[in-house]
C-alpha cells in the first residue's frame, strides 16, 4: 500500500531539542511528498521531576511512552535519540529509519576555556552519566564528579551562572566606585594590585554577552561546577556549540555511548517501515549503530555500567572501540577490533563475548549489584535529555 496521501503522525518529546530533531525528520519526509503531523508527547521521564535520571534508566522512561503510542496506533512513528533506546524492543516494533549520524563524541565545557588537564585538583565536574563520570575519573582521579541534571540549556546556564554573575558584580561595583557611567579608566589597574577599571560600561558588557550567558545571569544555582561534560551534537543542535568554551574529547579515550549522535525512527512493522527507511536511512550509520547496540546487548551493560562503544565504518571493516569501566574509573576492559562489514552483527557479538571473558562481564555484574542496592537505582546514559528540576520549562535536551 502506498503511503503517499496518508498523513504520518510523528511523535516526539516536548523538549526544544527533541522537537528540532523531529522537525529534521519531518522535513525529510515532506521533501519526498509525505504529509507529516508532528505530535508532542509527554513521557514518564518528563513527568517525574523529583528524582535523578538514574532512577529512570532501567525502564527507558524517555522512549517507552512514545513507542507505546506507536504500538497502540495513536502514532504512526516516533523519533528518538538512539542512545536512549533499550536494546530490547517489542517484536512488532521496528527501527524504520536511521538518518545520518551527527558528531558522536563528547565535549568538555568550562566557563573560561580551561581543558581537562588544566583543572585544579579537587575541581568539580558535573554529569549524570555513569560513563562520562567514570571516564573523567580514569583520566583525573583527583577531580570530583557530581550529578548535574537538566536539559542542555539548563546545564550550560548552571555552569556559567556563578562566574558570569561574579563578573557582573565586579563591573557594577567598579562602575559605582569610579562614579563614571562611561566606565572608562586604566584597564591595567595600579601597581598596588587594586581591581582594574573596565573599558566598557556594564550595559555594553551585557550587550556583548551571548543569549545563554544573559540567561545565566538570572539563574540561581545551589551548586557550582568547574566543568561539565555533554554530547557535542546536543550543543550543536541546540545552537550553543559556538557560544560556550569547550574542548572536544577524543572518542578513542572518551568512548561515546552506543548510538550517541544518531536518531532512530520507530514504527510498527509493515509498509510504513519500508517507506520511511527508503527516505531516511543512512547505510553507514545503520551499520555502525547496529554494531554498537549489538555489543551493548551482548555485554548486558544497559544503563547500569559505564560502557562506551564507538564503531566507524571504514571500507570493508567496522573499526570498533569498546571501553567498560567501574564507576570510579579504577578498573577497565578496553579493546579495539576491526569487524568485517559483511557479517558485522555476528562479529560484534563475538567481540563482546571476548570482552566479557576478559573481565567486562565481571565489571558489569558488580555495577548491576551496586545499582540494585543503592538508593535511587541507576543513572542512565540519557544524560543530555532530562526534565528540569527547578520549575523552569524543559527547554532542550537531546540525549544525542
Amino acid at each position: 500500500m502506498s503511503m503517499r496521501g496518508r498523513t504520518i503522525r510523528l511523535g516526539t518529546r516536548g523538549s526544544d531539542l527533541a522537537r528540532r530533531q523531529a522537525a529534521t525528520v519531518a522535513d525529510r519526509l515532506t521533501d519526498r511528498r509525505f504529509e507529516v503531523e508532528v505530535v508532542t508527547v509527554e513521557t514518564t521521564g518528563d513527568r517525574v521531576t523529583d528524582e535523578l535520571v538514574r532512577r529512570l534508566g532501567k525502564t527507558g522512561a524517555f522512549v517507552r511512552d512514545l513507542d507505546e503510542e506507536v504500538l497502540s496506533g495513536d502514532l504512526d512513528a516516533a523519533v528518538h535519540s538512539m542512545k536512549d533506546m533499550p536494546t530490547e524492543m517489542p517484536g512488532d516494533l521496528a527501527i524504520a529509519g536511521v538518518p545520518e549520524r551527527g558528531t558522536p563524541g563528547d565535549v568538555f565545557v568550562t566557563p573560561d576555556g580551561a581543558t581537562l588537564s588544566e583543572l585544579p585538583t579537587g575541581a568539580t565536574v558535573g554529569t549524570s552519566s555513569l560513563r562520562r563520570g567514570a571516564q573523567v575519573l580514569a583520566e583525573r582521579p583527583d577531580l570530583a564528579v557530581e550529578p548535574l541534571r537538566g536539559n542542555v540549556d539548563t546545564r550550560v546556564e548552571k555552569l556559567l551562572a556563578p562566574s558570569r554573575q561574579r563578573e557582573h558584580q565586579r563591573r557594577m561595583e567598579a562602575e559605582v566606585e569610579d562614579g563614571n557611567e562611561a566606565g572608562t579608566g586604566d584597564s591595567d589597574g595600579d601597581a598596588a594590585g587594586d581591581e582594574p577599571d573596565f573599558d566598557r560600561t556594564v550595559e555594553e558588557w551585557f550587550d556583548d554577552r551571548s543569549e545563554i550567558e544573559r540567561r545565566s545571569l538570572e539563574r540561581q544555582v545551589d551548586a557550582e561546577y568547574d566543568a561539565i561534560v555533554l554530547a557535542e551534537v546536543g550543543l550543536e543542535r541546540s545552537g550553543l556549540l559556538h557560544h560556550v568554551p569547550h574542548q572536544r574529547l577524543p572518542p578513542e579515550t572518551f568512548v561515546p555511548a552506543p548510538g550517541q549522535g544518531a536518531l532512530a525512527v520507530t514504527a510498527q512493522a509493515g509498509d510504513l517501515v519500508e517507506a520511511v527507511r527508503s527516505v531516511l536511512d543512512h547505510p553507514h550509520t545503520r551499520v555502525e549503530t547496529t554494531v554498537e547496540r549489538t555489543v551493548l546487548e551482548t555485554l548486558g551493560g544497559g544503563c547500569v555500567a559505564p560502557v562506551g562503544i564507538h564503531a566507524v565504518l571504514q571500507g570493508s571493516v567496522v573499526r570498533t572501540t569498546v571501553r567498560v569501566l567501574d564507576r570510579e574509573g579504577e578498573e577497565e576492559v578496553r579493546a579495539t577490533r576491526e569487524l568485517p562489514v559483511e557479517r558485522h552483527a555476528a562479529a560484534a557479538r563475538a567481540f563482546a563475548t571476548d570482552l566479557a571473558d576478559r573481565g567486562a562481564a565481571d565489571i558489569v555484574e558488580r555495577a548491576r549489584r551496586d545499582a540494585d542496592t543503592e538508593p535511587g537505582g541507576t543513572r542512565a546514559e540519557t544524560d543530555d535529555e532530562t526534565p528540569e528540576r527547578d520549575g523552569t520549562p524543559d527547554g532542550d535536551g537531546g540525549a544525542s
